[in-house]
């Protein structure tokens, strides 16, 4: 009979888990069991997640083996030498300093160190004689340390066991053996295809965030990263000054790939104790794969570059200083990277430049400074900081356009007729002058025709009036126009802060998008439209001239059809057969979605439905804008798929042609977009905890908010105001509630009442966990 956790049961530790895991499993070498059986059989009061640490620690091990179900048994190998010696003591994989595997021995790692790893043999498939069926693809690791691959080249994902992941982590890249596939039972469904992980292609992260625990030989760096299932070995004179226990940074400086080898790192940031809103937002920074700071070599060659600009430097470019230029941005922003620029003609036409800030004047292509801003590809803007591309020096400085001093700029001229049609365009090296920097804010007080008071002093009110009012009109119109071509004008909301010195939230609310958020939003679209629109032009007259695209595919009809399902059960009956159907249903979704709260819980879905944009070489065009060609050209401060366009762009000007290694820029574009996603993800995280942060000092407290989830254990909430969603668990319900098949209610069995997506809802706070960024809730009413 196996035991069962009782009241005051022992909490271990993570290496005493592993430790007795390991010691059932080889006194009961026969059976298989999951996480949660294992500590009802030990009797302990850790909770599932960390016995499934402790299974993904001992199955990289090879101590242990996954078995169908999520079940782990012991290991064949270890199998065979428990039966030899049924005595024999398990080591456990995080001691320090004697409990490491016997690779971390001295003799061991100095012959393995600075040897290349040879690519792994798949064993299935050589003993069975086949052919070994090889596919590319990312990562994605799930909680009990197996993955699945996903790659471009299959429809359906590829398994891959802990123990087949010979060192493979959370996103790298990497080359997968294909088992042969599973015989087809009758009656149950097809089984995933699985495989074993040959090669790591390209690792996504090289630092992490965790615990350095000191031995008298060496030490041992346990990360925090759940997606980092294995620890670091650090010899003591690469721990710099941190001191055991602590809290540091990790650079794996040498993989050590195969079974059964630690990686090892060295120590390159003391982070001291644990907690505090700067801890947690660097952990973020770090687990995603962003370092906290640029290293020495790119900030030398940033303090290198001259304050000022040369005469001879201006001699050279397009001089719009004395031409009305402002620029529009967020009230707390601190850099400027676009401006524009509005002149009337004498021949009644209207002259209107977009301005970028010229980063690629002083990014010079592999210096130390563009090689460190290419690894990070992406500024990445947390709640209450941003871990910008390029060094402060840049992009807050030299290319940001700061009003009342000369700036230079890469710039898109456009000449309007008076039916407001581009008549045509220019594009090249200038020098400008911003004479307003608004906040969003202002600008829109003058949209409204009520100017704010700061304004009314500025000797230039007339002319910005004039610009702005003229602007927005033009804007308007190119987005109509979009729509008629099929644009889908999405309308996310985004989550702000209020916070206090010390970073924790005071107050969380929605984003409000009005007029002048949309005009330089319109102008932007359009210089990126047309930068791409001449490149490609280019190549129609010779042969392609190899670019930067930001492309945008169909949509996936089986998504579109299902969520079309979703949004009938809801009550909204919607057409979605074709891509042009598809773009007016989901435009009029919104628009109705505008007066009816429960409808916004179908945008996120509606997004979910289409592709994700990416950069890459081959044109297919922007589905969601309704473009045929589209690249980013406007912020080169904080991506790096604009600086590539601004040099290829510059070297095919004034009747030039010229071409890149289109295979090379491929491969950037694949290394820009993988950043993109990871800054993205780190962006959410923030927001996440944040949202969990200031619930946290709300527990017991009421809320509204409309059920906007449902799982088989209880359904979510998404709480009015902070925008937060938390989980009331059917459990505590006065009734034993089934979910339907649709997903969409909830049907009790005994009183017969029904919760359904999009019903608005009271609720109570019960728990807010910081560390898994959830938070518990209690139905009211």
């Amino acid at each position: 009979m196996s035991k069962k956790k009782k009241q005051g049961a022992p909490k271990l530790s993570a290496q005493q888990l592993q430790i007795e895991i390991l010691r059932y499993l080889l006194a009961n070498p026969k059976k298989r069991l999951n996480s949660r059986q294992l500590i009802q059989h030990l009797g302990v009061a850790n909770n599932k997640d960390s016995a499934d640490h402790a299974l993904s620690q001992l199955t990289l091990m090879g101590s242990v083996m996954e078995f169908p179900e999520d079940k782990f048994g012991i290991a064949l190998d270890r199998l065979t030498r428990a039966e030899a010696d049924p005595e024999s003591e398990p080591q456990a994989a995080t001691q320090v300093p004697q409990a490491r595997p016997e690779f971390l021995k001295e003799g061991n790692r100095k012959q393995q160190k600075g040897s290349e790893s040879a690519p792994v043999i798949n064993s299935r498939n050589k003993r069975e004689g086949r052919k070994e069926q090889l596919i590319e693809g990312r990562v994605d690791m799930t909680r009990t340390g197996s993955a699945y691959i996903v790659s471009e080249l299959r429809e359906s994902d590829v398994y891959v066991s802990a123990r087949y992941l010979n060192g493979a982590l959370h996103n790298d890249i990497v080359r997968v053996s294909l088992f042969p596939p599973a015989p087809a039972r009758r009656g149950r469904p097809e089984r995933k295809r699985e495989g074993e992980v040959l090669k790591v292609l390209q690792r996504a992260n090289e630092f992490f965030i965790g615990t350095l625990r000191k031995g008298r030989k060496y030490a041992v760096f346990m990360p925090d990263n759940p997606n980092m299932p294995v620890d670091i070995y650090v010899p003591l004179d690469a721990c710099a000054d941190a001191r055991d226990g602590e809290k540091v940074v990790v650079r794996v400086t040498d993989w050590q790939e195969g079974k059964g080898r630690a990686p090892e790192g060295k120590v390159t940031q003391v982070l001291g104790d644990v907690g505090g809103n700067n801890f947690e937002m660097n952990k973020i920074l770090i687990n995603n794969g962003f370092e906290l700071s640029h290293t020495d070599e790119a900030l030398a060659e940033a303090m290198a570059i001259p304050d000022t600009i040369s005469p001879n430097e201006i001699a050279m470019r397009r001089d719009f200083r004395e031409i009305l230029t402002f620029t529009i941005d967020p009230e707390d922003a601190k850099d400027f990277d676009d401006a524009l620029s509005y002149r009337k003609l004498e021949d009644g036409k209207l002259e209107v430049g977009v301005h970028i800030a010229d980063v690629t004047h002083y990014l010079k292509p592999d210096s130390p400074m563009d090689r460190e801003a290419y690894q990070r590809s992406t500024s990445v803007y947390l709640v209450d900081r941003v871990c910008p591309m390029l060094p402060e020096k840049l992009s807050n400085n030299l290319c940001s356009l700061v009003p009342g001093q000369d700036r230079l700029a890469f710039s898109a001229v456009f000449i309007f007729d008076e039916k407001d049609k581009i008549v045509s365009r220019w594009f090249g090296k200038t020098v400008i002058f911003s004479a307003k920097r608004f906040a969003y804010e202002e600008a829109q007080t003058i949209l409204e025709k009520k100017p704010a008071a700061a304004l009314l002093e500025h000797p230039r009110l007339e002319e910005l009036t004039e610009a702005l009012l003229t602007l927005n009109r033009i804007a308007g119109k190119m987005r109509k126009a979009r729509e008629k071509n099929g644009a889908i004008g999405f309308e996310t909301e985004e989550v702000r802060f209020r916070l206090a010195e010390d970073g924790t939230p005071i107050e969380a609310y929605v984003k409000e998008r009005k007029a002048a958020h949309l005009l330089i939003e319109d102008f932007m679209l359009l210089a990126n439209k047309e930068v791409a629109t001449y490149v490609d032009g280019l190549g129609k007259k010779q042969s392609e001239v190899p670019f930067v695209y930001r492309v945008h595919d169909l949509p996936d009809l089986e998504r579109v059809a299902e969520f079309g399902r979703f949004a009938f059960e809801l009550g909204y009956p919607i057409k979605l057969d074709t891509p042009k159907q598809i773009a007016q249903g989901y435009n009029e979704l919104m628009r109705a979605a505008q007066k009816d709260e429960r409808l916004k819980l179908l945008m996120p879905l509606a997004i979910r439905t289409m592709a994700k944009a990416v950069y890459t070489t081959n044109n297919i065009g922007h589905y969601g804008l309704g473009f045929t060609h589209y690249s980013h050209f406007t912020s080169p401060i904080r991506r790096y798929s604009d600086v590539l366009a601004h040099r290829i762009l510059e070297r095919n000007l004034e009747g030039r042609v010229w071409r890149t290694d289109k295979d090379k820029l491929e491969e950037q574009c694949k290394h820009v977009s993988a950043q993109e996603r990871k800054a993205a993800d780190a962006e959410r995280e923030s927001i996440k905890y944040k949202q969990t942060e200031l619930i946290s000092r709300h527990l017991g407290e009421e809320f509204d908010g409309v059920v906007s989830g449902m799982v088989d254990r209880g359904f979510f909430v998404e709480l009015s105001g902070s925008r937060a969603e938390g989980m009331v668990e059917f459990k505590l319900l006065d009734d034993l509630y089934l979910l339907d098949e649709s997903g969409l209610r909830a049907n009790g069995r005994r009183y017969n009442k029904q919760i359904r997506i999009g019903d608005k809802v009271r609720v109570r706070v019960i728990q807010a966990n910081m560390t898994k960024r959830q938070i518990d809730l209690e139905l009211v009413e």
